[in-house]
């Protein structure tokens, strides 16, 4: 079995039963980090690879082809699976959404979502026929790769906006799972009865639970809670510009470097790191 399979089959088993904490890297060094802190699988943030790239978290601004550079990157730099935040799939129709799934499981991914957020102010959402044949698509491109790549659907209705998020979004991840979605997630879940509703109404299939603020739950409540997954999205990327702009803030207007209080030497980063130097 090669090194691309046996990630894709770990990925699944995690999958099976118990939880756990999928972390979102957006470059190879926070991917580094992530992998010897222990977490078994990373999934990629397009807004924290938008961030990295000084733009702002929008689907227009990063094209697919710089999306299927990073997830090579990510692939090469670590040797756990990675799930690929593909977002609407860098297509409306179907047939182009199958093209760009195909070159995603190509870049090595154990894993990859697609939204139902269509882009249109308008009409945010996809209707819920177009939204499942682009599942449908989706799980028919990972089909005939023949990698064994886990699809997850995703309903946006919370990020979006929808007069009855909960609701509309069990109803639309029921209807992803029969289009073949092996994973559900509804990004925005506010609270433990919402995680609750959503876990029982797709069940027996694994939900995807994002955490990106502090909710007041621990790993151990949200998996009581029936959650099989749990990211967190760009929060650990806004996590890290937000400290980078607090101490860069407290320099420029105060003069004052009390933001480097308590952080690591460089010796100690650079020890986070390690490459194979040719012999001199």
């Amino acid at each position: 079995m090669d090194d691309l399979a046996a990630r894709r089959a770990r990925f699944r088993e995690l999958h099976q039963e118990g939880c756990f904490v999928i972390p979102n890297p957006w470059d190879q060094g926070s991917a580094i980090v992530l992998e010897r802190l222990g977490f078994p699988a990373l999934a990629s943030s397009s807004a924290g690879l938008a961030f990295s790239r000084g733009l702002p978290d929008d689907a227009a601004v990063l094209s697919r082809d710089v999306v299927l550079e990073h997830l090579l990157e990510l692939v090469a730099a670590t040797n756990v699976p990675l799930n690929a935040d593909f977002q609407s799939g860098y297509a409306a129709d179907p047939a182009t959404l199958g093209r760009s799934v195909q070159l995603c499981v190509g870049t090595g991914v154990a894993g990859l979502s697609i939204e139902d957020a269509s882009g249109d102010p308008l009409r945010p959402l996809f209707s819920l026929d177009q939204a499942v044949e682009r599942i449908r698509a989706a799980r028919g491109a990972i089909d005939a790769s023949g990698a064994d790549v886990l699809l997850t659907g995703r309903a946006e209705c919370f990020l979006v906006g929808h007069d009855d998020p909960l609701r509309e979004s069990i109803r639309r991840l029921q209807a992803y799972a029969e289009a073949g979605a092996d994973v559900l997630y509804a990004p925005g879940l506010p609270d433990r009865d919402a995680i609750r509703d959503v876990v029982r109404a797709l069940a027996p299939k694994p939900v995807n639970v994002l955490i990106g603020n502090n909710m007041g739950l621990r790993v151990p409540e949200v998996a009581e809670l029936g959650a099989r997954r749990i990211s967190v999205g760009a929060a650990l990327a806004r996590a890290a510009w937000t400290a980078f702009r607090s101490a860069a803030r407290a320099i420029a207007e105060e003069g004052d470097f009390r933001g480097f209080d308590g952080i690591a030497s460089t010796a100690e980063v650079s020890g986070w790191f390690h490459v194979q130097l040719p012999p001199k």
